[in-house]
């Protein structure tokens, strides 16, 4: 099947997840406000339309070093969690702010990998999420940094935002990135890399091509983004990559334009969560946590 093929148009629920880079001004590490704005102001207008959205927000690291005026990537797991304890609040402040500029109100979700691997705290987490959404509201979800550890922290905010979109049987993730979307070879290194518009299934050759993180603040490098399509697809939801530079791609995409990839649900029979964080024990190794 073509991507021509594929409608994105009549996606109902939709799950956003948006990186630091996305977020942030990468000479200063500040918030981009004049984007966020933007994105705020697109989702906001996709809910009035009757989709129901959820946000995966990276940032509270990248926020709080910024308000701390720490200038390199955190390392130690005491201070990276006092960083995310500053941004978290400092970051949903900004939301609040700007999503109640268009009548809409939010609610802040928090997790951690245990919020997965224990049955009772999953559903309870899939019943917050649905009780939210019919009552109007816009989950904005980020791991819970403060208290998470490197035994129960997911590899990037990719993968919780699969995770997510599995938990809540979404139709439809879209990672908005600082690349256009899923390349033949890393177009920073060679020119004549191809954009893959469409991709029906992830092969052990896609997996190859993925490079790692390049970003200064995030993490999330295609190789995470291929290994959250895999964990989007197999629950049932098609995954978009689109450049989050220009948030009118977010429009396109759902407008059947020719903008960033696409990779096709195939949902999987007797898919479960915990076993692609079984999985991921063995994957993760080399990728840092997402600031």
């Amino acid at each position: 099947m073509e991507r021509k093929d594929l409608d994105l148009s009549d996606k109902k629920r939709i799950v956003f997840k948006i990186g630091s880079s996305t977020l942030t001004h990468e000479e200063t590490g500040g918030l981009d406000l004049v984007r966020i704005e933007k994105f705020v102001r697109i989702l906001t207008d996709l809910h009035n339309q009757g989709k129901e959205i959820i946000i995966v927000s990276s940032g509270a690291i990248a926020v709080g070093r910024r308000a701390l005026g720490i200038k390199e990537r955190v390392e130690s797991v005491e201070l990276k969690q006092a960083c995310a304890a500053i941004g978290q609040i400092r970051l949903m402040t900004v939301y609040q702010k700007l999503f109640s500029e268009y009548n809409q109100f939010t609610a802040q979700i928090l997790m951690t990998k245990y919020t997965i691997v224990d049955d009772v705290s999953r559903h309870n987490a899939r019943s917050t999420f649905e009780q939210l959404l019919q009552l109007g509201s816009i989950p904005i979800v980020n791991e819970n940094d403060t208290v998470a550890t490197d035994e129960i922290e997911f590899s990037d905010n990719d993968a919780l935002s699969a995770m997510v979109a599995a938990i809540v049987k979404a139709d439809l993730l879209v990672l908005l990135s600082d690349i256009d979307g899923m390349y033949t070879d890393d177009p920073n290194c060679n020119p004549d890399a191809k954009l893959i518009p469409y991709i029906e299934s992830i092969s052990d050759e896609m997996v190859e091509m993925a490079k790692g993180p390049t970003s200064k603040v995030g993490t999330g490098g295609m190789s995470s983004k291929v290994y959250a399509a895999g964990i989007a697809n197999d629950a049932g939801a098609d995954m978009a990559i689109v450049n989050g530079a220009d948030m009118s791609n977010i429009v396109k995409l759902l407008q059947n334009e020719p903008v960033g990839t696409v990779f096709k649900a195939h949902k999987t029979r007797h898919f479960h969560l915990k076993n692609y964080l079984e999985r991921n024990e063995v994957k993760e190794e080399g990728i840092s946590h997402d600031q």
